[in-house]
């Protein structure tokens, strides 16, 4: 079950920040967060902290709850 949620945080924030034309890079600028370490959540290889997602979230202009709403 975490699995298939991390996998899917993951997707959604990386369709969000394309839907946005950002970068990694330019999304990282943004949140003060390292590239290795968002890549990282958008390929599901790591559990993700509430602090990173606010981060994310902040960064993509985003709601928290939109973030991890995956309907």
């Amino acid at each position: 079950m975490q699995e298939k949620y991390l996998k899917n945080l993951g997707e959604r924030i990386r369709s969000l920040r394309k839907e946005k034309k950002l970068t990694l890079s330019a999304l990282c600028y943004k949140n003060g967060l390292e590239p290795s370490t968002v890549s990282r959540v958008e390929k599901a290889q790591v559990d993700v902290k509430l602090s990173t997602l606010l981060k994310i979230a902040e960064a993509l202009e985003i709601k928290l709850v939109d973030l991890i709403n995956f309907e």
